[in-house]
């Protein structure tokens, strides 16, 4: 059981899993609106470190972190995290 239940989203960069709403690919305009209204806001996290975007994490206070792993590995790491 994890007592402090984080994601790693790269680059020693982590997200805490229980503030995780949804993982997104940001390829679609419906994503990329969120994007910049996140922007906008103040609310939008880089852990890409300069790197391709491959995944938005969107949480439940409204921050959009933007990580250059994809969906399919956070998702396996999230799983893995359960076992």
């Amino acid at each position: 059981m994890d007592y402090f239940p984080v994601l790693n989203i790269g680059f020693n960069c982590i997200v805490s899993k229980n503030r995780i709403i949804s993982i997104v690919q940001p390829d679609s305009l419906p994503i990329k609106k969120i994007r910049k209204g996140a922007e906008e806001k103040g609310k939008l996290i880089d852990a890409t470190q300069g790197k391709r975007t491959k995944a938005m994490i969107i949480t439940d206070s409204d921050h959009v972190v933007l990580s250059a792993i994809s969906v399919e590995t956070l998702i396996q790491r999230i799983q893995q995290s359960k076992k």
